[in-house]
């Protein structure tokens, strides 16, 4: 206690209980309050340190509540009951507490979101960290601006579940529906569900990265009139299930000499293989082996085997040669510089591709060039 006492002077102490004025307790609370958390500090000196705070929260000034409540809003120093206090306070007091305090369960901030008004739920939806008790009292309970907010935190755990009954109580609003679909993370059903709700801006974007189902993918490609269409080469390397991604696309007529060229062109040598595998009816570990490890001949053999165009086989041979000689760096961005250095070697070397499959190539090599260049901009802004 001899720390805690420390940090005081008795004079501090007595203003703090019976300073004449609420500025003068204010002052003394903001100055316990901020030598207590620097200190290092023994188990007696915390819990002299929570009686000390609990006159603090009993104060009948805003003004020293509010002193405790903004100092000490990230401190471990504060005991839960406390902070229940001050949630129950006045906003000026309650919101510094429940945007950071760590002393809360997440059963407390779910409770809060029920029972405490938007202007609460708000405040938690911003906090560092949601867990999933809070995200799914939030989907459920929550204001508008507040659940758009939770969703546009990634620190935030939504389950599948609560996604889903956001989008039931927000299909209307533009602004829920974009927090969701510019997620780090989105489960497929939700995905899916959202392409018919959002605007074609906003679906620009989940097509472009989030994964969808083999069905859905295929719909968007091939549907007249969308302005925002899906790039079945770049969902081929974001799906999960690339076996069944690639039968689909072989059911619906889709899974073209084109469509695996540019996807090799582009590094997605697993979808290659499973593509080849389709189309030759060769079981995929017999077909990664003729494509990788039998020599010059085995890629020709499973080449004609699938039925693809012998005009083109010069332009897969360079694509897997150029693949072969290539390493992923490690570093930050390492898939997008990956592919782009596979897209300037595969074009610079001569091969046979069909003039659209080789625009279409300079194209996404222009895509990722722009896209490296606002993240560059981004982090010297």
């Amino acid at each position: 206690m001899a720390t805690t006492r420390a940090a005081l002077t008795e004079e501090d102490i007595r203003t703090l209980v019976k300073g004449a004025t609420p500025d003068e307790r204010a002052a003394a609370a903001h100055k316990l309050c901020r030598n207590l958390d620097r200190l290092p500090l023994t188990d007696d000196d915390r819990t002299l340190a929570a009686e000390i705070l609990r006159i603090m929260a009993a104060d009948a000034a805003e003004l020293v509540r509010r002193a405790l409540a903004v100092t000490l809003r990230e401190s471990s120093l504060v005991p839960r009951d406390v902070a229940l206090r001050l949630a129950r306070d006045v906003e000026s007091v309650a919101l510094p507490m429940l945007a950071f305090s760590p002393a809360f369960t997440d059963e407390d901030l779910a409770e809060i979101v029920r029972l405490g008004g938007p202007v609460r739920q708000l405040a938690i939806a911003k906090r560092p960290r949601l867990g999933r008790k809070v995200t799914e009292a939030i989907a459920e309970h929550g204001a508008q601006r507040a659940v758009s907010t939770a969703c546009a935190n990634d620190e935030a755990d939504f389950s599948e579940r609560s996604l889903q009954r956001v989008v039931d109580r927000f299909e209307q609003s533009e602004k829920v529906l974009a927090a969701v679909a510019f997620r780090q993370a989105l489960p497929l059903s939700v995905t899916e569900r959202l392409i018919g709700l959002v605007s074609d801006q906003v679906r620009e974007h989940l097509v472009t990265h989030h994964a969808l189902s083999p069905q859905t993918a295929l719909e968007l490609a091939v549907a007249s009139g969308e302005r925002a269409t899906v790039d079945l080469v770049d969902q081929a390397g974001r799906a999960a299930d690339i076996k069944s991604f690639v039968a689909h696309l072989a059911k619906g007529g889709r899974l073209t000499p084109s469509l695996l060229l540019r996807g090799l062109a582009q590094g997605h040598m697993t979808f290659f293989e499973w593509g080849l595998a389709e189309l030759a009816g060769v079981p995929h570990h017999r077909t990664w082996l003729m494509i990788h490890d039998a020599g010059p001949l085995g890629l020709r053999a499973i080449y004609e085997r699938a039925g693809l165009p012998a005009r083109l086989f010069p332009a897969f041979r360079a694509a897997v040669d150029t693949f072969h000689s290539m390493e992923f760096d490690g570093g930050a961005r390492d898939r997008e510089r990956f592919q782009e250095r596979m897209m300037q070697r595969f074009l610079t070397q001569p091969q046979a591709a069909a003039r659209e499959d080789v625009d279409y190539l300079i194209e996404k090599m222009d895509q990722l060039s722009r896209s490296a260049r606002k993240e560059a901009e981004k982090v010297t802004a």
